[in-house]
């Protein structure tokens, strides 16, 4: 056990965040912490890093534990440069670095106590090498390219550095010291796709412990092999990545309400027993279960998620069959080109993704398409009856000094009332007085719903979004996620959001920042694993998730062009043979063994059980005071939670092959 947070309450002034929530990780685990915003995730990272006190309840951190806080806000020493800020994480090495010189130095001058000098070089050189000080540097080098800091930014002072640069470099910082546990608050903020995707790699490899406040769901499934939710300020934790977790969540939710209603029908049976026997013949049977419902430990039902916002789009008029063209199209300023050779047909119902580095040239395309900034070469072509809504990340279309009803009022016919206009922001979390908020007053998050509210109030029938994600929490994604799905009209959006674009995005459009562009027909994770397997770039290495299965397409966009169907070719299973003919592969499918997949439940459920025990051993106050029997203990813990991940691969595998014959 690392830490250990035990039924924590906590409260500022009336608003309770924290009722009764309890966490332990231990060495080497990987947890991300999920929640709707307000949830009290950063309340939590406070408890245990000790900047806040709990009103009640425990929390036990094992002696000399060296905690890692991703802060939102970092600082760095005046007249200090980005390599010597990433540097400073090795203090200890570039003291005895130090000392050592000043040794040498003595050492050519041949003092009387050269016997003594070269017996304390001799231990500071062996301390020197056991901390990994001959590798320090180029550890300190390849995070900061990681990260996105070119060799020409490392002689930056810090002073001059952009806030994204600053979280960057603390990010930098916090990995080069190798605490024994990191709490990182939302680290892919302000990161790029190349970035967050080296970040992914070097958090998979990372041998010590780590939790993760993120709202990137995509990231959450790379990294993160343990997922615990905050709700109603209580914690729940669930076994594997953020796609798992929605599943066994949705399934643990279904087995409580139902022994909920199980237990409800027995109250119920039982009242009225004793109703009627209270006073008869059976007095002392009814008193006996009227004592008995006293005892009972109720189940509680399963309360609905708290609103996060109702984004449903109204219908839409029909464009044309062709939505928009480009051909050859390149985009920029006049004297420098950000993208070119940009060539894609975006047909009615379909959706672009577009992706690539910052300063790539995203937003510049989406204003040419827009028609506010002029192609540098190329053609553009709208289709017919194209009404086009656009959502700005800077969410600059919002009149600061309007009060939050009178800006949907600007999108509204002079017909629609007040009620109605009312009725519309409630959907968008917008209740009561909030309707008569300024907009100045607003958050980000909130300013953010107003600007969805009106380009959906508006009907228009393509909807250009510029990182639309950005300023909701999760569970407000996943309800704009489902609203778009069912949207009837086109639509054309920036994000690096990649799980959002995997359920949004038919077709990909990936600028690479060198004046260069590629397009793809397909989701982000087809995109990605086609540039892996191709060899085009270098990315991030594959990992398993368990996404839940991607909702049907439009039936306009089900038509894959056969370039991806090249690309896409499924793999065979270790069910299937394999025969090349011709250069051509023929999969012939063999039918799975239902006692496999028996036999994996069963072993799954062993290893669950065994796992759930040493978690509790390695919790006891005598385990934590015995270094040895705590280390056999995680290493224990560690072996059984790799064989059960294999498991659940294993027993996905069968079920998924077995639901392929049947439909076959």
């Amino acid at each position: 056990m690392l830490f250990r947070i035990s039924d924590v309450y906590k409260s500022y002034g009336a608003r309770e965040i924290l009722r009764g929530a309890s966490l332990q990780v231990n060495p080497g685990e990987h947890v991300g912490l999920v929640g709707r915003n307000g949830a009290g995730k950063t309340t939590l990272f406070r408890t245990i890093s000790g900047e806040e006190t709990p009103d009640e309840g425990d929390v036990v951190r094992t002696r000399g534990l060296k905690i890692g806080l991703l802060a939102q806000h970092v600082h760095f020493e005046e007249n200090t440069t980005v390599h010597e800020a990433a540097l400073a994480a090795f203090g200890r090495l570039q003291q005895i670095e130090h000392e050592m010189h000043e040794l040498e130095h003595r050492m050519g001058e041949s003092p009387d106590d050269l016997d003594a000098v070269l017996e304390r070089y001799s231990d500071l050189q062996s301390e020197f090498e056991r901390e990994g000080g001959f590798e320090y540097a180029a550890k300190a080098e390849a995070i900061l390219q990681g990260l996105g800091f070119t060799r020409e930014t490392w002689t930056m002072d810090t002073a001059t550095l952009s806030g994204g640069q600053m979280n960057r470099l603390g990010m930098a910082r916090l990995l080069l010291a190798e605490p024994d546990v990191m709490l990182l608050d939302e680290p892919t903020n302000h990161l790029d796709v190349a970035a967050v995707e080296w970040l992914e790699e070097f958090l998979a490899a990372y041998a010590s412990a780590y939790v993760i406040i993120s709202h990137d769901r995509y990231f959450l499934d790379r990294t993160c092999k343990r997922i615990v939710e905050v709700e109603r300020g209580k914690t729940v934790s669930y076994t594997g990545n953020y796609s798992r977790f929605v599943i066994e969540r949705e399934e643990r939710r279904e087995a409580q309400q139902r022994a909920f209603d199980n237990q409800q029908q027995l109250i119920a049976k039982t009242e009225e027993f004793i109703r009627k026997n209270l006073a008869g013949q059976k007095t002392k049977q009814a008193k006996s279960r009227r004592t008995m419902l006293q005892k009972l430990d109720r189940v509680e039902a399963v309360q609905a998620d708290s609103a996060q916002g109702n984004f449903q789009l109204k219908g839409v008029e029909r464009t044309g069959r062709d939505t928009l063209k480009a051909i050859d199209l390149s985009v920029g300023y006049p004297d420098k080109t950000l993208a070119s050779g940009i060539t894609f047909t975006l047909r009615r119902g379909e959706a672009l993704g577009v992706i690539g580095a910052n300063g790539s040239g995203k937003t510049t395309l989406i204003k040419t398409l827009l028609n506010k900034l002029p192609p540098l070469a190329g053609e553009m072509q709208w289709g017919s009856n194209t009404k086009t809504g656009y959502y700005a990340q800077q969410l600059d279309d919002l009149d600061e000094r309007n009060e939050i009803i009178m800006e949907l009022r600007r999108v509204a016919p002079n017909t629609v009332t007040t009620g109605e206009l009312r009725g519309f922001l409630a959907k968008f979390l917008f209740v009561g007085d909030d309707v008569y908020k300024h907009v100045r007053d607003l958050s980000g998050g909130e300013k953010g719903r107003l600007a969805l509210a009106k380009l959906i109030y508006s009907r228009v029938n393509v909807l250009v979004l510029d990182e639309p994600t950005n300023h909701l929490d999760i569970p407000s994604r996943e309800s704009l996620e489902e609203a778009l799905d069912a949207y009837e009209g086109t639509i054309i959006t920036i994000s690096h959001d990649r799980f959002f674009l995997d359920r949004v995005a038919t077709q990909i459009l990936a600028l690479n920042g060198k004046g260069g562009s590629e397009h793809f027909d397909g989701d982000y994770t087809q995109y990605h694993d086609w540039k892996l397997e191709s060899g085009k770039q270098s990315v991030a290495p594959e990992v398993t998730t368990d996404k839940p299965p991607k909702p049907e397409p439009h039936a306009s966009s089900k038509q894959t062009s056969p370039t991806a169907e090249t690309h896409h070719a499924a793999r065979p299973s270790k069910h299937d043979a394999e025969d090349k003919r011709n250069g051509v592969r023929v999969v012939k499918k063999t039918k799975p063994n239902a006692r496999d997949q028996q036999k994996i439940e069963a072993d799954i459920a062993a290893f669950e059980s065994r796992i759930s025990d040493l978690s509790n051993q390695m919790a006891q106050p005598e385990t934590a005071r015995d270094a040895n029997k705590l280390q056999t203990l995680n290493r224990d813990y560690e072996a059984a939670n790799e064989t059960l991940r294999e498991l659940y691969a294993q027993w996905e595998q069968v079920a998924a092959e077995t639901a392929g014959v049947c439909r076959e």
